[in-house]
């Protein structure tokens, strides 16, 4: 349900533009406002799941999300769909922080693989699903439709968690939460982004957005001071003093910045050319089902093929196939389509094998706290890929191929990504190790 949601909404932003009258500046705010929210807690859920318990906090995820789904689809304008997108986020959250811990408490053993390869199978397939799925159901009943998908599947998950998950046995009780840090995260990446909507047609003046661009830069220099001298940090300062693993989490960035850039602007363009919604949605499943083969596939790669190849080769060619669709921005939907796999099959090779290499930098004790910091670099990622391409688009509008600015922005970043991974260090003695030689499953946004 959760990776169904990350990809399902995107195709239903041209409708929610027309249905609430709202520019795209302004709508990219649905996806925006979820994935602050996300960015900020998900190491704030962490830490409280660990003191009040995981099941508990997983069950009453899915409560939260629900209801939140039923608001979005109930929304009465653009101010109260952004608002329930904020409450699902917190849903998102409670999930998001524990659904891996669940499974790794609980499975040992070889059973645990087996859990985990699910798992991951599950969100590939709810990834894949969603353009698919979305451009259906906008077509049939419009927008509010790909919220209300989630409501019966989130209460037989309740029903389900509720009677079949083992209680956390385990607590650790928090005595000092970093409040402040959450605070300052949350402020500067909002700030940030929405200087970027105002550069985008949002409605702010030159000068507010400028304004709002420097104070967001201010406050994330406020979060890395008070991070660095707080008791229990957010995120731990320590760990990023390592040059090899800032550069995995830069690469996270990067890869997650192409993936959503590209489901966020695929459905704008094409329904700027009066594409249908359903064939949009049957383009964009190209992508994330890429994704989803390659990094499902990538775990029966001989294990003597290294993580760095794995990660320079799947970059370069997801920034390989994004130069051909600069080339040629005015692909038929088809055509589209087989770019779009193309580079799903790179971002999907490169990601299982960055997660290796990241998670390989900190002893297992760690693994928790750098899971975190994993998962909010890919936050941020797709956050900025949505705000950067909505400028690009801004700016590009009128113009005969919106779509090549776009692929090229994105080829930067892609071949940026894949100029991190080149060096991959050696791992840490006693890192977290996952199934498949150390691949370690987080959930994306």
């Amino acid at each position: 349900m959760g990776q169904l949601d990350a990809s399902i909404v995107t195709v239903a932003f041209p409708d929610m533009s027309r249905s609430l009258h709202a520019p795209v500046a302004a709508v990219q705010w649905v996806a925006l406002a979820y994935m602050v929210t996300l960015v900020a807690l998900l190491a704030a859920v962490g830490r409280v799941s660990d003191a009040a318990g995981r099941k508990l906090i997983y069950v009453y995820g899915f409560a939260v999300f629900t209801a939140a789904s039923a608001g979005c689809g109930l929304a009465p304008g653009l101010g109260w769909l952004v608002a329930a997108r904020v409450v699902q986020a917190v849903g998102a959250a409670m999930l998001q922080a524990n659904s891996i811990a669940l499974i790794t408490t609980t499975v040992a053993g070889r059973d645990r693989v087996r859990a985990l390869g699910v798992q991951a199978s599950a969100q590939a397939l709810g990834l894949a699903l969603g353009p698919a799925l979305g451009g259906i159901l906008v077509a049939a009943s419009g927008w509010r439709m790909v919220f209300w998908v989630n409501v019966p599947v989130g209460v037989g998950a309740l029903a389900a968690g509720q009677y079949l998950l083992p209680r956390s046995r385990e607590r650790h009780p928090i005595t000092v939460f970093d409040w402040a840090g959450v605070v300052l995260l949350a402020a500067a990446v909002v700030a940030v982004l929405a200087a970027l909507s105002g550069f985008s047609g949002l409605g702010l003046d030159a000068a507010a957005a400028a304004g709002l661009l420097g104070c967001g830069m201010l406050l994330g220099a406020g979060f890395v001071l008070r991070e660095g001298r707080a008791a229990s940090p957010l995120v731990e300062v320590a760990l990023l003093r390592s040059k090899p693993l800032l550069a995995g989490l830069g690469a996270a960035f990067a890869g997650y910045l192409v993936l959503f850039a590209l489901l966020f602007a695929v459905p704008l363009v094409l329904d700027a050319r009066g594409v249908p919604a359903a064939v949009t949605g049957l383009a964009l499943t190209a992508l994330p089902a890429g994704f989803a083969v390659a990094a499902v596939g990538s775990s029966l790669l001989p294990g003597r093929v290294p993580m760095r190849v794995r990660g320079v080769a799947g970059l370069g060619a997801a920034a390989a196939a994004l130069l051909v669709l600069a080339a040629a921005p005015g692909l038929p939907p088809a055509g589209l389509a087989g770019v779009l796999l193309a580079c799903g099959l790179g971002l999907g090779l490169f990601t299982p094998a960055n997660n290796a290499a990241v998670m390989s930098q900190a002893p297992a004790s760690r693994s928790g706290v750098l899971g975190g910091v994993l998962n909010m670099s890919r936050g941020l990622g797709t956050a900025m890929g949505v705000a950067a391409t909505t400028l690009i688009l801004h700016l590009a509008a009128g113009t005969r191929d919106q779509l090549r600015p776009v692929a090229l922005m994105l080829a930067a970043a892609a071949a940026c990504g894949a100029a991190l991974s080149i060096r991959r260090p050696p791992a840490v003695p006693g890192a977290s190790q996952g199934p498949h030689g150390g691949l370690t499953m987080t959930d994306p946004p």
